[in-house]
Order: C-alpha cells, then sequence, then structure tokens
C-alpha cells in the first residue's frame, strides 16, 4: 500500500469506529414498584382486593411508561422493565412499546431486579418507597411488610433501594433516579449517591400524603429520569463489600428459630438472624427464599 493511501485508510477507520459507537445500544433497566406512586397511601390502591387498586394499576403504569420516555428523550435505545410490587402482576402490559421487556412475577434470584446485567448503562426505581426501620415514609417497609423488622447488609439498616442498587452495583450499573415520597427519595440519595430524585408526593404518616396528580407526577418523572440517564456517567455505582453479612429480624420468633437449622444461618436475637454470602447475588437468592418459600407451595 503506498503512503498516500494511508490517509484514506484513516479515514475510513474513523467512519467505521463512529459508527461502532453510533450503533452501540444504550440500556436502562426500571424497576417499578407501587406504594410510592402518586396518591398511593393504603392497602386500598395495593393490592386486587382493594376499591381503588384498578385505578392505581392505571397510574403505576402511567408512572413507567413515563419513564420510559424520559430514558428515551436520553437517547435509550434497549429497556427492561421490572413489576416489582406485590404478585408481580401490575403493570397494565399491553401498553408497552413493542420493544419493551417486561418481567412478571415471582420467584426471582434478583428480586427486583431480574433481568439485570453488566450490559446495562442505568437504572432507575420508579414508585419505590422507605425503609421498614425509617420512622417516618408512606407504608415505609423492606421486602415484606408484614414479616420483616430489619434487613442489614454488611451492619447498615437498608431499603429497597439499597438492596437493589448493590444488585446494580455487583453489575457495574448506576443508579440514576428514583421516584417515591419525600422520605424513600432523601434516604435512597443518603445511601446510595445524588441520583435524580422525583419526589411525587410528600409523607404525612404512614397512611396520609400530600401527593401531586397523576399527571404532573408523571411530567416529573420523565424529567427526572432524562436527566438521571443524561448523566450517568458521573454518577458510581453502589458497590458492598464481600463477602456480603446479611441480617434479618423478623416480626415473628418462629421463622428465626426454624431457619437457624440451616447449616449456613446464625441465630443471632430472639427475632433474628444472619446469613454470610459470597456476594450480593447470593443473599439476594437467600432473600428471595426467606420472603417465599412455604411448605404448603403447589405448581
Amino acid at each position: 500500500m503506498g503512503i498516500a493511501s494511508l490517509p484514506f485508510l484513516a479515514g475510513a477507520l474513523l467512519v467505521l469506529a463512529t459508527a461502532a459507537g453510533a450503533q452501540r445500544p444504550l440500556k436502562v433497566y426500571i424497576s417499578v414498584d407501587m406504594e410510592g406512586i402518586a396518591g398511593v397511601v393504603t392497602a386500598d390502591q395495593l393490592g386486587p382486593t382493594g376499591f381503588e387498586y384498578a385505578r392505581f394499576r392505571e397510574f403505576m403504569t402511567g408512572e413507567a411508561l413515563a419513564a420510559i420516555a424520559g430514558a428515551r428523550d436520553a437517547g435509550a435505545t434497549q429497556i427492561v422493565v421490572s413489576d416489582s410490587h406485590g404478585n408481580g402482576e401490575n403493570l397494565l402490559i399491553e401498553r408497552f412499546p413493542l420493544d419493551v421487556t417486561i418481567i412478571r412475577s415471582w420467584p426471582r434470584p434478583l428480586m427486583m431486579m431480574q433481568g439485570i446485567d453488566s450490559t446495562f448503562d442505568a437504572a432507575v426505581f420508579i414508585g419505590y418507597h422507605a425503609s421498614t426501620t425509617n420512622p417516618a415514609g408512606v407504608r415505609a417497609h423492606t421486602i415484606s411488610s408484614a414479616h420483616l423488622a430489619e434487613v442489614s447488609l454488611n451492619g447498615t439498616a437498608m431499603p429497597e433501594s439499597g438492596i437493589n442498587a448493590a444488585i446494580a452495583g455487583y453489575y457495574g450499573v448506576p443508579i440514576v433516579a428514583i421516584s417515591g415520597d419525600n422520605v424513600a427519595v432523601s434516604e435512597a440519595q443518603s445511601l446510595i449517591g445524588n441520583m435524580e430524585g422525583a419526589v411525587v408526593k410528600q409523607a404525612i404518616s404512614f397512611h396520609s400524603a400530600a401527593t401531586m396528580t397523576p399527571e404532573a407526577a408523571q411530567l416529573l418523572v420523565r424529567q427526572k429520569v432524562k436527566a438521571g440517564v443524561q448523566r450517568r456517567a458521573s454518577l458510581k455505582a453502589y458497590v458492598v463489600r464481600t463477602p456480603v453479612r446479611l441480617d434479618v429480624t423478623f416480626k415473628n420468633y418462629t421463622p428465626a428459630e426454624m431457619l437457624t437449622f440451616l447449616p449456613n444461618v446464625t441465630r443471632t436475637t430472639s427475632h433474628g438472624i444472619r446469613f454470610e454470602g459470597r456476594d450480593i447475588l447470593q443473599v439476594s437468592r437467600f432473600l428471595e427464599f426467606i420472603n417465599t418459600y412455604n411448605p404448603d407451595m403447589t405448581p
């Protein structure tokens, strides 16, 4: 090849490299809970037996769609959405864009983060709530409001946002935005990092809030998700040190007693147990087991 051909070759390689970069997908993972959706305050909105549940499935779906729109405004090309509330069958999937993948129902080894991996560029939490150890926050709990009084990783009490951020962090994925009440958003930002926060309601008590309307909340979610995805490079993944020490405090005595029949579980208090996992993925599987298993299960 002659020297005169070298500039042409360099230019061709630059064009190919630019085209390859332009074609790289921008992947966003969106985990959607319900307690932090605008207007949600009691069980009346949260489950199939509640008289407002059908309407609030619509609003949950609306905030999820707003998050998708915000991610797309920021250039996202591939999106996975996790239906992470209750039975995992809340989102009205027929309303989602054709190219969105939706994770539904349980059990899942990665719980509310099933489907995430190292190919994702950013993760978003929609409709999240504060932790069970937080004295404020609408419907504040961690994983199970009925059974668990505290969940800690390496000695730090965790909201669901913290556990889920640690799962994303295992894969190097930063959390770029969260929506929920003011308590949930502040708690997550203090623990995980300065992601964008869409405060769609102000907590008054466990069962009351001053809330935005659904439409206003959806506009805010779209704006904050767009901003978060745009500044993803400045946000660090939340990584917990390994091995990961999990401490769980139950509201009842018997679960703590029975789980210590397992060889890798230690009783720490009358209501508490400890499990040490080699990483957060192993801890996630254990949490899913204790939250889901019962001997009466049938297919």
